[in-house]
């Protein structure tokens, strides 16, 4: 995919809670979901003085994650990774169908 919708919210905001920001900066979190998009292939981000640039963004039905997309998000199972967002997310429901923007990164080097 090469031509991507304008961003629904500043790319600074893609990666918040303070243990997703402990995770990612440890390189377990590599990957952060969201309804819309957050940021571009090449943008980059600063998280506690360390950059990260983002590596690929994709639309992915919530009904297509597996453990490994789970693992990706900083968590150990996707069934803990679904309970924990309906938790964050009061009132949201977890629809199979829904679609969601996957915010790949990794660590800028130069």
């Amino acid at each position: 995919m090469d031509a991507y919708p304008e961003k629904t919210c500043s790319i600074d905001r893609l990666v918040t809670h303070a243990k997703l920001v402990e995770a990612t900066k440890a390189g377990i979190k590599t990957q952060q979901r969201r309804d819309g998009v957050y940021g571009w292939p090449g943008e980059t981000f600063d998280l506690d003085g360390m950059t990260f640039v983002v590596t690929d963004l994709q639309r992915q039905r919530l009904g297509d994650m597996t453990d490994a997309d789970a693992r990706a998000e900083g968590y150990p199972s996707l069934d803990m990774y679904r309970d924990i967002i309906l938790k964050m997310h009061a009132g949201m429901t977890w629809n199979e169908d829904a679609l969601v923007w996957v915010h790949s990164f990794t660590v800028k080097t130069d």
